[in-house]
């Protein structure tokens, strides 16, 4: 195979193809891949069997288990897990059936504010609705840049083609975001934004929709009065020294939402990862409830995929739950049976006092690399290094996994099939494709489901299932996961009756099958009793008074940072890939004229970012795409540790972001870490 390009002939792509495809080729032959398990001793790294790789990994795991407890093994997943067809199914398996409350993923700086909106206003973690940008005359992107990103938490290939067909039809594209990024260029209107301050900006726009009487819900809710005795406090001239957005653009802002007959306000990663991202993501539901756009043509609307996730949520274990229990050491709360992955050092570092409080001894990851990717990745590092055993189920020996005393390397992406179960449940427009193997196999090579079944075997798993646990092992074994999705899309909305949609059907249709636009799906979908939209959960009610605290005194006027996505560096898995790192460097620290002035800093020179937690040096980029007061450093850079065995991510290093953001900064309401807002100083080097 010389190349992966994209397919002309699929109804969704329309040939469109993202850098993370092209390199499929580039993961499947790089030499720097692993093939087979690795065993450290010291310093040194030897090729072993699978069998005795299991074998060791199994007898460690085990008697620290029986030693200390359930809770002593951690388990970590990283953010190519929702990509993988084998990592959750059988992934899940593994994680989510050990018993122990430690784990933790790559969700806690992501996503997960979303979820937890999912979960207390529609009564599922999984139900996040998404634009329906095909029919949107109207699309308000507030810390998003879907054209680097091709949408997240809204699977649209080539999102830069379906703006710019909104635009074609006579709508119109509003950006809000610290930065003029790839997607403000394009749009219509951009407006910055004082990082941080997405909640006081949603309460102000809803504030004007009670006001002005533009209050048109036409969802079955329950909460309309509290949300508007909340926002009651928060008019547009309170927002706008806040958010450094005036407050005739506010106003305009709700007006031009709620008068649009078709139109949608999108929020992602960088309302997410902020100080007040839980309520940030909550009013962004909020304010397309109001306005009259959820579960609406052209608004906020709910998939219907072809595999409902729902059911294979509760197949797989990710049960749906918030603060059934708390980090042992900070407090932290629970979600989706996982904890905080700013929480993950000191669980490792702090000892043990009883039966319920126990030090975590072992670490399993998959598919992540948390040293570089989350907040205070030198504190991780060195806690890491403590711990009696680690296991790593990942293709590279990366800054994380060279730390490991067993690395399980699972089969390439194009020697197994694919079914992204996961983004086309959050697609804009229903279809369904499966994609079978490109390359068979060698003989000695493992999938990641069946490392991730061996282990689950001879940890125990079975043994906790009781007399059924021996067959469902033979069962699990002899199916894979393509068994599951098929069994899925039989019983699904496009199964018997309906067409009989199968694994069969999608082989007979390797370009994929169209199901058709999003539809109106409230209130069946909803999973609360009542099958009411719940506008007001306690929990966000809750978390205003501290939202209140924080800004009853002028904010400060001091720099600081967020991060940044590239269209070819997404993940620090990808900088093993020549042609996504060719060109000029990207980690560089972007920053407005005036404040690079004002520092002394030229274009191209070098300056320290730093914060409490340390310093990184970095390129100057003298930029006027960045508001004042405000500079970008993007993540997953900083491949200049000993001991990794990724070559070209070697030579291109740059500076890791997450060695000076501090991991103690988080929402105090969902838990999520600070990514965006953390204050910086910024200076010649």
């Amino acid at each position: 195979m010389l190349s992966v390009r994209g397919d002309d002939d699929d109804p969704f792509s329309r040939g469109y193809i993202c850098p993370k495809g092209t390199a499929l080729a580039d993961l499947h032959h790089d030499p720097d891949r692993l093939t087979k398990p690795l065993v450290r001793d010291g310093e040194e790294w030897r090729e072993v069997g699978w069998e005795e790789a299991f074998d060791l990994v199994a007898s460690k795991l085990v008697g620290i288990r029986k030693a200390y407890g359930r809770d002593a093994v951690a388990v970590y997943q990283g953010n190519p897990t929702v990509h993988n067809l084998g990592l959750i199914t059988y992934g899940q398996l593994l994680m989510r059936t050990l018993g122990t409350k430690n784990a933790y993923s790559a969700t806690s700086m992501d996503q997960l504010p979303h979820m937890l909106a999912a979960l207390l206003m529609f009564g599922n973690q999984i139900l996040m609705p998404v634009p329906d940008i095909e029919r949107t005359d109207l699309f308000i992107c507030l810390g998003g840049n879907p054209l680097a990103s091709n949408g997240s938490i809204m699977t649209a290939p080539d999102v830069k083609g379906r703006l710019k067909a909104i635009r074609d039809r006579g709508g119109k594209v509003i950006v809000l975001d610290p930065r003029r990024t790839e997607t403000a260029e394009k749009a219509d209107e951009h407006h910055f934004i004082r990082p941080g301050s997405d909640a006081p900006l949603l309460f102000a726009m809803v504030n004007v929709l009670f006001a002005e009487k533009l209050v048109r819900c036409r969802v079955a809710a329950s909460g309309l009065a509290e949300v508007e005795a909340a926002a009651k406090p928060w008019t547009p001239e309170r927002a706008a020294p806040i958010t450094g957005i005036a407050a005739d653009t506010i106003r305009n802002l709700a007006r031009t939402l709620a008068n649009t007959p078709r139109a949608v306000l999108y929020g992602r990663i960088g309302v997410c990862t902020q100080e007040f991202g839980g309520l940030a993501a909550w009013l962004c539901y909020v304010v397309n409830a109001l306005t009259g756009h959820l579960d609406e043509v052209g608004g906020l609307m709910f998939s219907t995929p072809a595999v409902d996730p729902l059911p294979l949520a509760d197949i797989v274990g990710l049960d749906g739950g918030f603060g059934r229990w708390k980090s042992r050491v900070s407090g932290r709360p629970e979600f989706g049976g996982e904890l905080p992955i700013s929480c993950l050092a000191e669980e490792i570092e702090t000892p043990g006092n009883g039966e319920d409080k126990v030090q975590i001894r072992a670490l399993i990851t998959s598919a992540g690399n948390p040293v570089l990717s989350s907040p205070g990745g030198p504190r991780l590092e060195a806690a890491i290094k403590t711990l009696d055993f680690m296991v790593s189920i990942d293709p590279y020996m990366n800054e994380t996994t060279r730390l490991a005393h067993v690395i399980l390397p699972p089969t390439s992406p194009l020697e197994r099939s694919h079914y992204d179960a996961a983004l086309f449940s959050l697609a804009v427009r229903n279809v369904a494709k499966y994609s079978p193997p490109t390359f068979e196999r060698k003989p000695d090579a493992r999938h990641d489901w069946e490392i991730c079944l061996e282990l689950w075997t001879r940890i125990g798993g079975p043994a906790r299932l009781g007399p059924l646990g021996k067959l469902s092992r033979t069962l699990l074994g002899k199916l894979g996961p393509e068994p599951i999705i098929d069994l899925s899309l039989r019983t699904g909305p496009y199964g018997f009756g309906r067409g009989g949609l199968s694994i069969r059907k999608l082989k007979k249709s390797p370009h994929g099958v169209d199901l058709g636009p999003l539809q109106p799906r409230l209130p069946a979908r909803l999973t609360h009793k009542d099958k009411l939209v719940h506008l007001a959960p306690a929990e966000y009610l809750a978390d205003l008074a501290r939202l209140e605290r924080r800004y009853s005194s002028p904010a400060s006027n001091g720099l600081v940072m967020i991060g940044r996505r590239h269209l070819r560096s997404n993940n620090s898995w990808m900088h093993n890939s020549e042609r996504l790192v060719k060109g000029p460097p990207r980690c560089t620290v972007m920053i407005h004229p005036d404040d690079a002035a004002s520092r002394g800093l030229v274009d191209g020179g070098d300056a320290k970012v730093s914060t409490k937690q340390g310093s990184i040096t970095v390129p100057v980029e003298i930029t006027d795409t960045m508001m004042k007061g405000v500079v970008s450093v993007p993540h997953g850079w900083g491949h200049n540790k000993s001991g990794t065995r990724m070559r070209v991510a070697e030579a291109t290093q740059g500076a890791s972001v997450n060695d000076i953001v501090d991991p103690a900064q988080v929402d105090e309401l969902s838990g999520t870490s600070v990514l965006t807002g953390q204050a910086v100083t910024v200076a010649k080097a």
